[in-house]
């Protein structure tokens, strides 16, 4: 769904979500049936899905009575043994100057009870947000049917230009044999031949054997000569060697920040993976103790600076991906980001 439409939920919800721009009760009813019928899909207990439906009106609820821009991604999150669903609200102002104060139950600026953030509290299984005055508010809630899976270390997003209703931007993350990896991948174009090349590399990373960040691109650049070709890049996170280990074809930005805001990019080498690169090399880079990795593809632009957003670095991947996402994303483009953490 193309953000800014109101249209049908599709059949079968994809794991990419589902993007709603709520600037109406109607639209606000339209993600609560989302979220409903995205719960149904995953079988989750009939109870869960009652309360994953009150998160979700009052997360929409909350977007048409204060918010300036306001949308929700609808998704499903899932781990081995389980699957949940995630609601991210986005906004851009007014902001909350006094947060834990708003999430008391009786707190309102628009005349209403004020229970919403109380009741999104107590009936979620994870919640995060960020929120500035003048700048917005970033909030992000799962809801899972059991027990609650361990905070995940990478989270991303992406989002199709204004226009199309799939992005031919995508990412991943995996852990297999010691090795977590980030992937951003940047399909050519845009619409579903951008897309289809996008899913192909998700595919193939998910499946190649552990192997360094170097000889994965090299995997992909072989398994995408049939689609239209991409940019992507492959990090990995070594906590243990305090290293990034980054390689790249074509324009995607990685970047190390610290926990005070200091920023270390990362260097990707010119070419199209599936078609012609050259030689394909990787490089390290200092992981500082808490340090952040943030890749994004071209359609996020790098002018973003963690100074301006205090607090921000010690929240979830979530929420800094969304928060990114809102005042870095363009409108002209497919855009795509990823944010990872080892704690």
């Amino acid at each position: 769904m193309t953000e800014g439409a109101v249209v049908s939920v599709p059949e079968g919800l994809l794991d990419e979500g589902v993007w709603f721009r709520v600037e109406a009760a109607g639209t606000a009813a339209a993600v609560r049936r989302a979220a409903e019928r995205l719960a149904s899909e995953l079988a989750m207990p009939e109870q869960r899905i009652a309360e994953l439906s009150i998160v979700a009106a009052e997360m929409a609820g909350n977007l048409v009575k204060h918010a300036l821009q306001g949308t929700i991604l609808v998704r499903a999150v899932r781990v081995e043994a389980q699957a949940g669903v995630e609601l991210i609200a986005i906004d851009s102002g007014p902001g909350m100057p006094d947060v834990p104060h708003s999430l008391g139950d009786g707190h309102s600026t628009a005349g209403t009870l004020g229970i919403g953030l109380g009741a999104i509290q107590r009936q979620a299984s994870r919640w995060d947000l960020h929120s500035l005055p003048g700048r917005g508010t970033v909030l992000v809630v799962q809801v899972w049917p059991g027990s609650l899976p361990a905070v995940p270390w990478a989270a991303g997003l992406t989002r199709p230009i204004t226009g199309e209703t799939v992005s031919g931007d995508a990412v991943a993350a995996r852990e297999t044999d010691g090795r977590r990896q980030l992937l951003v991948c940047d399909g050519l174009g845009h619409g579903g031949l951008a897309a289809a090349a996008s899913r192909e590399a998700v595919r193939v990373f998910r499946q190649t054997a552990a192997a360094p960040p170097a000889m994965v691109v090299e995997a992909l650049h072989r398994a995408l000569g049939h689609t239209r070709g991409a940019a992507l890049a492959v990090a990995e996170l070594d906590q243990a060697a305090g290293l990034v280990r980054y390689a790249g074809l074509g324009n995607i930005v990685g970047t190390v920040f610290d926990t005070v805001g200091g920023r270390r990019g990362m260097i990707s080498m010119p070419g199209i993976a599936g078609h012609q690169r050259r030689r394909i090399r990787e490089y390290d880079y200092p992981l500082p103790p808490g340090g952040i990795v943030v890749m994004h593809s071209d359609g996020v632009v790098d002018r973003w600076n963690p100074a301006e957003y205090p607090g921000l670095l010690t929240r979830s991947p979530e929420v800094i991906a969304g928060t990114v996402l809102r005042d870095a994303g363009t409108r002209r483009d497919d855009a795509g980001v990823i944010v990872a953490r080892l704690r």
